[in-house]
């Protein structure tokens, strides 16, 4: 159930990307407006999270949850009938922001249940089901088209709606206790969420993961025109690697849950996984710069095999930033969850555009874009979580609590009679 509220993002974005060139037809609308429909639909994403995750440390979980995917609903309805691309623009923002409360509040809720290693694990199974969902939501809208026009992708999507609605109405109990919940209003949620920002290692593992996932999005942008493009490859070899790279982020991050989890400091196995993704982006830029001959007679095996290891390090990366972050935060965890979500938007939003800043005949820009975010992702990691001085239990959860003269959290601790990690100073 949860794995099904995270994929709720990228089924809204990729179920509709084959259909972008008929909306253009359809609603005789330019190019460029139709693209607002994504960009619209990630910035609601982003931001809603920011509203979404507060409310839900005041309220519980179940009720914004609800509420916000009742509005996806009838947002979602509304963008299959919509006469105009203005108002198609406008309700992708609000599916966008809706649709946000799925993804936050999931991750709160594993925060609410799991604790140390548990967690760890259990975030590696999410990555299994968001890993899996970019692969299937493009086959899946061009499917639908072959039978329908593009409405009845948003039809789809209405319906996938309303069966995740129906679920969490019917199996999902509440997990945040009211004797647990926050008072206050806005203002509450902001200083909340600067104390969150505050604590130099919950911030350290944001921002190391918002730019790992810039990295990532930097190869979602750039891969289509630097396979086909700039190598040649045909529209189905582009597919099959895209594939087969997903399969390696699935795989590493199984092999992370079940295997690295709970044996290896979890800081250790993220340390492991940003390098690899440094050294992979390093040689890609090697490889795209023509150190090795020219770019396009180097051929396209190297940078494919550069992007599978790329993309297979983030099954390490990205899961354990979640589980370092929010370890941290088991009093305000639905801010903390909308605080890395929307870091990880907005810095690969910023991302994206950047990998086609020198046109359609290089691939530099795309490796100089994830190299430099897999650089910043290592000096926050290492500048503000100084994992060396992190002390682990054998479990390998974080250490014991201790309470600095500046009342910030410099270690996670676990109480022995519950179980759950406290952080000090807030």
């Amino acid at each position: 159930m949860l794995g099904g509220l995270t994929a709720v993002p990228p089924l809204s974005m990729d179920m509709y990307l084959p259909a972008l060139p008929e909306v253009t037809d359809a609603l005789s609308a330019p190019a460029a407006t139709v693209q607002l429909t994504l960009t619209a639909c990630l910035a609601g994403m982003a931001l809603g999270q920011l509203v979404v995750g507060p409310m839900s440390d005041r309220w519980g979980r179940r009720r914004p949850l609800l509420g916000g995917m009742l509005v996806y609903i009838v947002a979602t309805a509304i963008c299959a009938v919509a006469p105009g691309v203005e108002l198609l623009v406008a309700f992708r923002l609000l599916q966008g922001l809706a649709g946000a409360a799925g993804i936050v509040i999931a991750r709160a809720v594993v925060r609410d249940l799991y604790d140390g290693v548990d967690m760890a694990r259990f975030f590696s199974t999410l990555m299994l089901i968001s890993g899996v969902a970019p692969i299937v939501a493009p086959l899946v809208g061009g499917q639908v088209l072959r039978f329908t026009d593009w409405r009845g992708i948003f039809v789809v999507l209405t319906a996938i709606g309303i069966a995740l609605t129906a679920l969490v109405w019917r199996r999902l109990p509440e997990t945040l206790t009211p004797e647990r919940r926050q008072s206050g209003g806005g203002g509450e949620a902001l200083r909340t969420m600067r104390g969150l920002l505050g604590d130099r290692i919950f911030a350290g593992y944001t921002f190391a993961g918002g730019f790992a996932f810039a990295a990532l999005f930097a190869y979602i942008s750039a891969s289509p025109f630097v396979v086909q493009e700039i190598y040649g490859a045909s529209p189905q070899t582009f597919s099959l690697l895209f594939g087969v790279n997903s399969v390696g982020l699935i795989l590493v991050g199984q092999i992370n849950g079940k295997i690295l989890v709970g044996r290896v400091r979890l800081d250790r196995v993220l340390g492991v996984g940003l390098a690899v993704i440094t050294l992979a982006a390093g040689a890609l830029l090697l490889l795209t710069t023509g150190v090795f001959g020219d770019a396009r007679e180097v051929g396209l095996v190297p940078v494919a095999a550069g992007l599978f290891v790329l993309m297979s390090a983030m099954g390490i990366t990205l899961p354990n930033t979640n589980a370092l972050a929010l370890l941290r935060t088991p009093h305000a965890a639905g801010s903390a969850s909308a605080l890395l979500g929307t870091s990880s938007f907005l810095v690969g939003a910023v991302a994206s555009p950047l990998v086609g800043i020198a046109g359609e005949h290089t691939a530099v820009p795309m490796a100089v874009v994830q190299l430099s975010c897999a650089l910043l992702a290592v000096a926050c990691f290492l500048a503000l979580c100084r994992p060396w001085t992190t002390r682990n239990e054998p479990g390998g959860t974080e250490g014991a609590a201790r309470t600095e003269e500046t009342g910030r959290m410099e270690d996670t601790g676990r109480t022995e009679d519950t179980g759950r990690t406290e952080g000090a100073g807030h």
